[in-house]
């Protein structure tokens, strides 16, 4: 399974509305500047968001976009699978061979697994918590 830009740079567009969350709407010019991003192409990726209420546009001279939910409501999944699909690692994976079969599915399930559980909150927030890689091991 690969993430596209859409994905990625949907991800991005959610992260820093959740970042600027309770100060007013963001525009995503100033989404485009800060992240060197195409604001082009930012605004083909928010309509979609907008249409599955994860975003409200705001009009006017001081308008822009802000979240329709709080970031803790919000996953990585629901922008993931409105930006890019189903989630699926491999395509017509019921002409396989059982073995196959249940590998293919361990890794959607753990996959969306991660998705579903990290939020807008937790990717907003990374690193001003103190966290640290869960991997690394101090003695």
């Amino acid at each position: 399974m690969k993430i596209s830009t859409k994905g990625r740079y949907g991800l991005t567009i959610m992260i820093e509305l959740a970042r600027n969350n309770g100060n007013g709407p963001m525009s995503l010019k100033t989404i485009a500047k800060e992240n060197n991003l195409s604001e082009h192409y930012l605004e083909q990726l928010i309509a979609p968001l907008r249409n599955a209420s994860l975003v409200k546009s705001i009009r006017g001279a001081y308008g822009g976009y802000v979240l329709a939910k709080e970031p803790i409501n919000i996953t990585a999944g629901d922008i993931i699978r409105i930006l890019e699909g189903p989630i699926t690692p491999v395509e017509g994976i019921e002409e396989e061979e059982p073995a196959k079969q249940e590998l293919w599915i361990r890794i959607r399930d753990a996959v969306k697994n991660v998705l579903d559980t990290t939020t807008l909150e937790d990717l907003s927030t990374y690193g001003e918590k103190g966290v640290q890689d869960p991997y690394m091991f101090y003695i």
